[in-house]
């Protein structure tokens, strides 16, 4: 299984990005998947999150600005980002939470992507 994040980049404050992430390698459905963001000397924190259910999460500072969805048909979760601050400069690792045909789920975490933003 692989999980292929990407979008991120260099973004003033107020501008906007789009993360996307897709998981792959012989997968029946996901159950939830979400985005992480990694800053150095922080644990990893939870962004957003959604499961196969349309049951969505967000953390708050990140309420308002960022809306997260799924494709369940590619199994690929985005996360579009709008009135970037430069707090939300981290590394964004997407997770997944993958069921197979076999009835068991395992979970994944995919390589992170660098969001900076500049103010």
């Amino acid at each position: 299984v692989q999980l292929q994040a990407s979008g991120g980049g260099l973004v003033q404050a107020g501008g906007s990005l789009r993360l996307s992430c897709a998981a792959s390698g012989g997968i029946f459905s996901m159950n939830k998947m979400a985005w992480y963001r990694q800053t150095p000397g922080k644990q990893r924190e939870l962004v957003a999150s959604v499961t196969y259910d349309g049951d969505i999460k967000y953390q708050e500072s990140v309420k308002g600005r960022f809306t997260i969805s799924s494709d369940a048909g590619k199994d690929t979760v985005y996360l579009q980002m709008n009135s970037l601050k430069p707090e939300d400069t981290g590394v964004y690792i997407c997770y997944a939470d993958l069921l197979f045909s076999t009835g068991a789920s395992y979970d994944y975490w995919g390589q992170g992507t660098l969001v900076t933003v500049s103010s």
